[in-house]
């Protein structure tokens, strides 16, 4: 069985997609770029701008679904650009802590976006 989770608080992207589907014990949130919650809007020119709302995109879901960064276990990361890949890692590393989850870090040809981002994570144990 799959159940949405869905948050006014994290960008809804224009997709046919849920912000992120709860199965079996496992939080998969969908991929999420530099969108402002509020507009819709791209937002950010730098990396690290545009990595910090992608991650507190990801936090906001994580939160609606009652999971925090730390219940995160792997993550995907497309960057348009492997040149930012240092840029990124600082802005990254301030939203994990060790253990980091797993993880992988591709380039990719993303429109008009430096940078998207997909989660899963372990729902916590009741």
């Amino acid at each position: 069985m799959r159940k949405a989770v869905r948050t006014a608080e994290a960008s809804t992207g224009n997709g046919p997609y849920s912000q992120a589907i709860i199965a079996q014990g496992l939080l998969y949130v969908s991929g999420q770029g530099p969108l402002d919650p509020q507009t819709g809007e791209i937002t950010g020119e730098t990396i690290e701008e545009q990595a910090e709302l992608t991650l507190s995109n990801i936090q906001h879901i994580l939160n609606a679904a009652g999971c925090t960064m730390e219940h995160v276990v792997k993550v995907n990361v497309f960057l348009a650009d492997l040149q930012d890949y240092d840029r990124f890692n600082e802005t990254y590393m301030s939203f994990f802590s060790q253990p980091m989850p797993a993880r992988t870090l591709v380039e990719a040809g993303l429109d008009r976006i430096k940078v998207e981002i997909d989660a899963i994570a372990v729902l916590p144990t009741e």
